[in-house]
């Protein structure tokens, strides 16, 4: 104690000194118009920062919430666009928001789990895609959740056109890159170069004509083949999806009953 009174009783002038700089600071700030505005300025600048922070925060967590809304806003101009067109093709489609809860992209056999299911009308056999295009088929269906196999599964084909020409080819993935998949079919005869598009061929049920797929990548055709190696640049990250629609066809089960008729 008595040490704090000495070294106290050392400084006392400086402190003194302080103190009465501190109070006419204060004085000047309170009694100048300058000072004072320029003293609230700077208060005003660190609440407007720390307003700025606490907002940026907020609408951080209230993302999730704003992505789901464009999703299902997505989905309603989607169902527009497409009542539209059924008045002038008889082929009526919906299209139902939802949202990917679970998923792989690093399998031979990817799937990805959406939050709909028969209780939403999903069933089995309907297309999924994204705003980017083509994602893949439901393949099992529960009340609240459904799977969907993806392009990137070994064990799916997809009938593709060729916008520029309409010739119809399949599409497969290798299971090497989640980012491209193959064309195959494509006779030599057909011409194809890097850059043209790749669309759904509209061919089944499960997805109206046109939805892209991707743009192709690489177009071989070496002396003697008869078909191209074409290499497909998917537009869909599957290493990013977050909301996807389900592609629901009132017509697919008279489609789907027909051709079974046929067997």
């Amino acid at each position: 104690m008595q040490t704090l009174f000495k070294i106290l009783l050392r400084y006392s002038n400086f402190l003194v000194f302080i103190a009465l700089e501190v109070a006419a600071f204060i004085l000047v700030c309170l009694n100048n118009a300058y000072p004072r505005s320029s003293m609230l300025s700077t208060a005003n600048t660190v609440i407007a920062w720390q307003h700025e922070k606490i907002s940026n925060i907020s609408d951080y967590f209230d993302l999730e919430r704003q992505n789901e809304e464009l999703a299902q806003a997505n989905a309603a101009l989607r169902n527009q666009m497409s009542l539209m067109d059924s008045l002038r093709n008889g082929e009526v489609i919906t299209y139902k928001a939802s949202k990917v809860v679970q998923m792989t992209s690093t399998e031979l056999h990817n799937y990805l789990t959406i939050n709909v299911g028969s209780n939403d009308g999903v069933e089995r056999g309907q297309g999924v895609r994204n705003a980017d295009g083509a994602i893949g088929i439901i393949c099992t269906v529960g009340p609240h959740y459904s799977v969907v196999l993806p392009i990137i599964n070994t064990n799916f084909n997809l009938s593709c056109r060729i916008a520029k020409n309409d010739y119809v080819a399949t599409l497969k993935w290798d299971g090497e890159d989640h980012r491209f998949a193959q064309l195959e079919d494509v006779d030599s005869h057909v011409g194809v170069q890097v850059g043209d598009t790749i669309v759904t061929s509209g061919l089944s049920p499960v997805f109206p004509e046109g939805i892209p797929v991707g743009i192709v990548e690489k177009s071989i055709l070496n002396a003697g083949d008869s078909y191209y190696s074409i290499t497909v640049r998917l537009q869909a990250d599957f290493k990013r999806l977050r909301y996807v629609e389900v592609v629901q066809n009132a017509n697919k089960k008279e489609m789907e009953d027909l051709v079974n008729g046929l067997e």
